[in-house]
C-alpha cells in the first residue's frame, strides 16, 4: 500500500494540526522509507533487480528490520518521543505512533508478508500482494476511498472547503497512484511489452520507487499549502 498510507497522513493533520502535514506523511512511510534504505545498506535486498521484470506479485523484500512486528513496535515508541520532542507536545507523537501502527495494519491485509522478528518467526499478514495482486490493489481503493470520505466529514465539520486545485492533486495521488499500478499488478513491462529487458536497468527497481514516493510527497505538501476557504451558510 502507497497512497492509502499517504492519505492517513490527511486525518493525522486533521486530528493533530500542532504538527506538520510534512511530519505526517514522513511518518506514514517511515517504514517504507527505512526499506529503501537498508536496500541499499544490503539489509533488505528487494529483487528483482532489473525494474523492466518487476511486477507487483513478483516483487521479494524481506523487511526484517523495517517492517516487522517487534521493530515497528521499537519505531512507535521513537516516534512519540521525536513527536514530542520536536513540537513540545504529545499529541503529535502519539498521532505519528499510530500512523506507524496504521501502516502495519494496512501492510498486513494489503500488501507483503511479514513476520514477527526475522523470515524464522511467525508470519504476519495475508500477503496479498503475492497472492492476490488485484485484490490486494482493491482493499487499498476502499481503504483510501474511507479515509478521504473522513477527511471530507471533517473539513465539513469544520465549515473548511478545499480549493479545486487540492481537490485534483488528491485525485491524481490517490486515484491515478492506484490505477497506475494496475497493469504491472501481475505483469512486468517485459511481460506486457514483449521486448528484452534494457541490461543497463539491471542493479534495482529502487530508484524508481523512491522517485514515485517523492513525487506524491511534494505533491501533497503543496496541495497542503492551497487556500482554503469557509463553507457557506456554515
Amino acid at each position: 500500500m502507497v497512497g492509502g498510507h499517504f492519505a492517513t497522513a490527511l486525518i493525522a493533520k486533521q486530528q493533530a494540526p500542532h504538527g506538520p502535514l510534512a511530519f505526517y506523511l514522513v511518518i506514514s512511510q517511515l517504514p517504507d522509507l527505512l526499506w529503501h534504505a537498508f536496500h541499499f545498506l544490503g539489509l533488505e535486498p528487494t529483487l528483482p533487480a532489473n525494474p523492466m521484470m518487476a511486477s507487483l506479485d513478483n516483487m521479494q523484500a524481506e523487511m526484517t528490520y523495517s517492517h516487522d512486528l517487534l521493530p515497528t513496535l521499537g519505531l512507535v515508541v521513537l516516534v512519540v518521543l521525536a513527536g514530542r520532542g520536536l513540537f513540545g507536545s504529545w499529541r503529535p507523537g502519539w498521532t505519528g505512533g499510530i500512523l506507524i501502527l496504521a501502516h502495519m495494519f494496512c501492510d498486513a491485509i494489503s500488501g507483503h508478508t511479514h513476520h514477527v522478528f526475522g523470515p524464522e518467526s511467525p508470519a504476519i499478514g495475508l500477503g496479498l500482494y503475492a497472492t492476490a495482486p488485484y485484490l490486494a490493489l482493491a482493499v487499498e481503493g476502499v481503504f483510501t476511498l474511507g479515509v478521504m470520505a473522513w477527511v471530507f466529514q471533517a473539513d465539513a465539520k469544520a465549515a473548511v472547503r478545499r480549493s479545486r486545485a487540492t481537490l485534483m492533486v488528491w485525485a491524481v495521488v490517490f486515484a491515478g497512484g492506484l490505477m497506475s499500478m494496475v497493469p504491472s499488478a501481475d505483469l512486468s513491462l517485459v511481460e506486457m511489452t514483449g521486448i528484452a529487458p534494457i541490461e543497463a536497468l539491471s542493479g534495482t527497481l529502487m530508484p524508481g520507487l523512491i522517485a514515485m514516493y517523492l513525487a506524491m510527497f511534494a505533491a501533497l505538501l503543496w496541495a497542503d499549502a492551497r487556500p482554503t476557504s469557509p463553507i457557506p451558510n456554515a
